[in-house]
């Protein structure tokens, strides 16, 4: 109905080990595909398993040789899409990069950012943001100025383990910027809902505590 009233939609699949994955996969972005231009994009994010399971269907997380492979997919697709249409349409959450240990797209693969809510580009981002205002503050002799007539700045961190890495790269790069920056990244494990829930946004104040 909405493709047929011309109403602009972005649509997701949460993927499934050995439900939805695999020649699975590739059947539903087919079938996805027919709904562009209107389906502007569909994000493929994994099932998040938490420990509130019982009773639920038996359900496996991806490893590492699952998220290549699903990137693999969804790249296949995302030049077949660029090539007939302009556009990559089929985008990877953050997550597969971060799991198949491979690196995260350019800024011009995400079409727009279109899908940053479902943690589509979401890293990309805040590192390219990142770069440009640290850049910035090193060419700003009023900030330099500023940062060493303070005292030292001793400071943690708390983040999901999945975003640990990327926000201690960070905060290296700023320790050599600035001498009197100590910064500590403590990554949080996710009592509450579960170990296997490693996102920042889903941590809770008591495991931050």
């Amino acid at each position: 109905l909405f493709y047929d009233a011309g109403i602009e939609m972005n649509g997701q699949i949460v993927l499934c080990k050995g439900v939805n994955d695999k020649q699975e996969l590739e059947y539903s972005i087919k079938q996805l595909i027919q709904y562009h231009p209107y389906l502007q994009s569909v994000s493929v994010v994994p099932v998040g398993l938490s420990k509130y399971r019982d009773g639920l269907y038996p359900l496996e997380p991806f490893a590492k040789e699952d998220a290549k492979e699903v990137l693999e997919t969804i790249h296949k697709w995302q030049n077949t899409m660029y090539e007939q249409y302009g556009t990559h349409f089929i985008h990877a959450s953050d997550e597969w990069y971060l799991l198949a240990e491979e690196e995260l797209p350019k800024e011009e693969r995400y079409d727009g950012y279109l899908q940053l809510e479902n943690g589509v580009g979401m890293l990309t981002l805040l590192k390219n943001e990142f770069a440009q205002a640290l850049c910035e503050a090193k060419k700003n002799p009023a900030y330099q100025k500023k940062a060493k007539d303070l005292s030292k700045r001793r400071m943690t961190l708390a983040t999901g383990k999945l975003a640990y890495q990327t926000i201690s790269d960070m905060a290296e790069q700023m320790m050599e910027a600035f001498d009197n920056l100590d910064l500590q990244v403590v990554a949080i494990r996710n009592d509450f809902f579960g170990e296997r829930i490693t996102v920042a946004g889903l941590l809770t104040g008591q495991d931050i505590i």
